[in-house]
């Protein structure tokens, strides 16, 4: 069995720290937010608000699942927290969905009953927002290219910082032309993005709990590949998943031509965990030797 581990602690603290600074900046938005809906009158301001809410409960379990995927393995958790990320972005882009729905009910309320409110607290309220939100973004962006969990935390600030410049747009239009009926607009427009990306961050997350088989992988192409190694009869009863966004693993039966030596086999091991490796991006391999075994040799096998 072959692994091949990269771990940088330095990086991982880094992207903690930012998640907390997000986690921060999200709290005084939302109390800054609930305190101008109430003042001002705008149902608007304080449905933006309810969406910050969500974005600080998003932030803290990414956050939580960020510490937890460090922990150590034990005997009672041998592959330790390392799918925790993984739920923390199920979750996530559940409520992003969630979220989404709220959003178009009230966004439709709103355009049947569009109400005069006091538009300056609300573009003010709205421009420190979508700073607020615009740093945080900022702070996650690097970290959502290769993390799902960090991915799900930057779409609900980037939405959220969406959402703040329509609430920016519609208190302008209500300011100098009294087009109430713009905000609903704007906050049905972006609810249909919410879903949207929030359905496509569930399926990834999903089929990885599910430990589906990546989709850049082609199991018949890999076998194909293994097959035609010295002394190798026929790789068979696959298996292929992703762990996390790390690790993506192997594990398969070795059907062999010869009779061979646990040294011999260690030489063919390697071979295989390279080319698994620089073809396939497969990074923990778990190999089964056999020789004139009489079980099925079906690639994949329901265990």
């Amino acid at each position: 069995m072959g692994h091949s581990h990269s771990h940088n602690h330095s990086h991982n603290a880094l992207k903690g720290r930012n998640l907390l600074i997000s986690i921060v900046l999200n709290i005084v938005i939302t109390i800054a937010q609930v305190i101008g809906g109430v003042l001002s009158g705008s149902l608007a301001l304080l449905s933006d608000a309810l969406h910050n809410f969500s974005d600080v409960i998003s932030l803290i379990v990414s956050y939580v699942a960020s510490q937890l995927s460090r922990q150590k393995a034990s005997i009672h958790r041998t592959f330790g927290y390392k799918r925790a990320e993984i739920l923390a972005a199920f979750i996530n882009a559940s409520t992003l969905v969630i979220v989404a729905v709220l959003l178009i009910i009230e966004a439709v309320n709103r355009f049947k009953n569009p109400q005069a409110i006091e538009s300056s607290l609300v573009i003010w309220l709205s421009l420190i927002a979508i700073i607020a939100n615009g740093l945080s973004v900022l702070l996650l962006r690097k970290d959502a290219k290769s993390n799902l969990n960090m991915h799900s935390a930057y779409l609900h600030l980037f939405t959220d910082m969406l959402a703040s410049v329509a609430v920016l747009i519609g208190g302008l239009l209500m300011k100098y032309y009294q087009l109430f009926w713009v905000d609903s607009v704007l906050t049905f427009v972006i609810a249909l993005y919410l879903i949207w990306v929030g359905y496509d961050l569930l399926i990834k997350s999903t089929k990885i709990l599910m430990l589906f088989t990546p989709e850049q992988i082609n199991i018949k192409e890999l076998v194909k590949e293994v097959n035609t190694l010295p002394k190798v009869n026929m790789l068979h009863h696959v298996h292929v998943w992703c762990l996390n966004d790390d690790e993506l693993h192997l594990e398969a039966h070795l059907d062999l031509k010869e009779n061979i030596t646990v040294n011999e086999f260690d030489r063919i091991l390697h071979d295989i965990e390279v080319l698994l490796h620089d073809k396939f991006d497969i990074n923990h391999v778990t190999i089964q030797p056999e020789f004139n075994k009489s079980d099925s040799k079906d690639v994949i096998v329901q265990d």
